[in-house]
């Protein structure tokens, strides 16, 4: 996610904290420090409302972590690949890849409400305990009763059939395994999300027009479902529209690359300047594929380093790359797709670089498809692009 920075690792998956963070952090501090708790835990002095509330501030957020490590524990108990946990505005996001069955598609999608359920109530009996048991220790009860429904609230917004949020990955999950139809399920929630994201930016509107400023961030998270739900809907149209086509049918082939070991300044004098591409992929000295650099960060290096670096050190390595064989299906090869790999693919057959796939390529399919022309099957694709003009 832009705007995010690496903080460490949770479960063995990078963590990532989003700038809004912070901002998140402030807010519920102060709600807590200036109105919760003066309001059930009168007569303390400021100092202790505002150590209060960042504490619970402080909880409440290592509680959302908790929600997302446990989707991520999930994801790798089930042999899912898990690129990272980012913790935002709107809670947290773990990005991984495809579940392969309904099961473990279930199983990721429960996991984190059900964490924050469990949290939720264990704050809330330790501290309506802690109330009864103790009234000297009134503000620390205060802070697990709001950090417990707050976490009930999470895990039952969370519930909601909707894509993205977690009930709508249950539901996802469900009509899998009833109908056997992935994509189909797949389709289905995603327009649940959407008929769920109009229906928040109703609900948001109509509170600011009746004076409830809070309703403005209803609206948000509303139109934040309605984007990343019609995101998934064109995504299973896409893989609907790809079924059963092999990579080989949709690659260009032959492939511009370069050498690896070539100086910047070699390799801009003799590869890139020549090509017609702005992502170039390197051979190493066995002409096997090293990686994939891109032209436009070759342009930001000073002058003066382009005459020692490596264009091998500038460039992303193979393992963070997306790499697939002729014979494997385009649509498994798309679901390793992320913001840090981009819109390629990698065709490697024994080690050797064999052709390239680019989203001029998903592009030109997605449009046979649609007229229902020769190739829009996957059959009569092979041999499309063989000048490389699909390597962009």
């Amino acid at each position: 996610m832009n705007g995010s920075v690496r903080v460490g690792r949770v479960v063995g998956v990078p963590l990532r904290m989003h700038w809004s963070v912070p901002l998140l952090v402030v807010l519920f501090a102060y709600g807590l420090g200036s109105q919760t708790l003066p309001v059930w835990t009168p007569g303390r002095s400021d100092a202790v409302y505002a150590l209060a509330g960042v504490v619970g501030a402080a909880l409440l957020m290592g509680s959302l972590l908790l929600h997302e490590a446990a989707h991520a524990a999930a994801a790798r108990r089930k042999k899912i690949s898990v690129e990272d946990v980012t913790l935002w505005a709107l809670g947290g996001m773990t990005r991984m890849g495809r579940p392969k069955t309904a099961g473990a598609a279930f199983v990721v999608a429960v996991s984190g409400p059900l964490t924050s359920l469990v949290i939720g109530g264990a704050a809330l009996g330790a501290g309506l305990g802690l109330l009864a048991v103790s009234g000297w220790a009134a503000v620390p009860a205060v802070v697990l009763v709001w950090l417990g429904w707050a976490n009930l609230f999470l895990g039952v917004f969370n519930l909601l059939p909707a894509v993205p949020l977690d009930g709508g990955r249950v539901v996802q999950a469900l009509l899998w395994w009833r109908t056997g139809d992935r994509d189909r399920a797949d389709l289905a929630a995603s327009r649940s999300g959407q008929v769920m994201g109009v229906l928040m930016v109703a609900v948001g509107w109509i509170s600011v027009l009746r004076g409830a400023p809070g309703g403005l961030w209803i609206v948000f998270v509303g139109l934040f479902i309605m984007i990343v739900a019609g995101a998934e809907r064109r995504r299973t149209a896409m893989h609907t529209a790809l079924r059963d086509i092999r990579v080989a049918d949709a690659m260009s082939s032959p492939v511009t690359t370069g050498a690896d070991w070539l100086t910047v300044r070699h390799f801009i004098d003799e590869v890139a300047v020549q090509a017609r591409h702005s992502a170039l992929p390197l051979l190493d000295f066995e002409g096997r594929p090293s990686g994939i650099v891109q032209v436009g960060r070759l342009a930001g290096i000073p002058a003066a380093r382009r005459e020692t670096l490596r264009v091998r050190e500038v460039a992303t390595p193979l393992s963070q790359c997306v790499v697939a064989a002729p014979d494997d299906l385009l649509s498994d090869a798309l679901d390793k797709l992320s913001l840090r790999t981009g819109m390629r693919v990698l065709v490697v057959d024994q080690g050797h670089l064999v052709g390239i796939i680019t989203g001029k390529d998903i592009a030109r399919l997605m449009r046979r498809h649609t007229l229902g022309g020769k190739g829009a099957d996957g059959r009569g694709t092979e041999g499309q692009g063989t000048d490389g003009q699909g390597t962009d």
